[in-house]
């Protein structure tokens, strides 16, 4: 079974800093691209970064600067280090992995359970 799990989410206060991480589980062969997204309440899932295989990265307009995304390969895990955090970056944060290839399944998609993560004072 292939699960993306992710931890870091949390409360912290307007300019602070969390990290995210997701880490691709089970018989992996080898994870493609992988993003990090997001949903705020009573709003349209949207992107926050990509990253490739390779490390190359596309960021959303509102991540750009503060934002910074990142991957261990050989760990089977990204990571989401955002700064200067703002109450618009409030909502449940999900991981997604493109082309995951794991022993028994085949080449498929995966999105993790999502962390919750509130800007507040």
């Amino acid at each position: 079974q292939v699960q993306l799990v992710e931890s870091g989410g949390g409360l912290v206060q307007p300019g602070g800093s969390l990290r995210l991480s997701c880490a691709v589980s089970g018989r992996i062969v080898s994870v493609g691209a992988m993003g990090w997204y997001r949903q705020a309440p009573g709003k349209q899932r949207e992107l926050v970064a990509l990253i490739t295989t390779r490390g190359s990265t596309n960021y959303a307009d509102s991540a750009k600067g503060r934002f910074t995304i990142s991957r261990d390969n050989a760990k089977n895990t990204m990571f989401l280090q955002m700064n200067s955090l703002q109450a618009e970056d409030t909502a449940v944060y999900y991981c997604h992995a493109n082309n995951v290839n794991a022993l028994g399944y085949g080449l498929t998609d995966y999105w993790g359970q999502g962390t919750q993560v509130t800007v507040s004072s």
